[in-house]
């Protein structure tokens, strides 16, 4: 177990999770590029999540009758943060959001490296 309580392998499944919520997001920006009064949207970081999940940690559910932890439920949460705008009163920077995309792209095959060496020292430990 880390610092945070979540395992590595745990950890590098919510950060894919998350990459994927962000990148869904990059998405949808670019793709309205050219819609009029469109604003550009991406997800709270991922470090924010993992504060939030954090607080509600202790929180077990043992009934079903129980209320579930909202942990998973805000994971892409849209956090909106308005740039420049066209003369139609869009806000999509094609450059910003490319830029975003290469480091969603990069930060992913990380978290995918990650995932992939705990697994193996896992496969490794049982013999196989």
């Amino acid at each position: 177990m880390d610092v945070i309580g979540h395992s590595p392998v745990s950890l590098a499944e919510r950060r894919l999770a998350w990459l994927d919520a962000r990148q869904k997001l990059l998405a949808r920006n670019v793709a309205n590029a050219d819609t009029p009064g469109f604003r550009p949207s991406d997800a709270v970081p991922f470090r924010a999540v993992l504060a939030r999940s954090h607080a509600t940690a202790g929180l077990v559910t043992t009934d079903a009758r129980h209320l579930v932890p909202a942990r998973m439920a805000s994971l892409a949460a849209e956090a909106r943060r308005v740039s420049e705008r066209t003369p139609n009163g869009n806000a999509v920077s094609l450059d910003e959001q490319a830029v975003r995309i290469a480091e969603t792209d990069q930060a992913h095959a990380l978290a995918m490296g990650l995932h992939r060496k705990y697994i193996g020292l896992f496969r490794m430990t049982l013999g196989r």
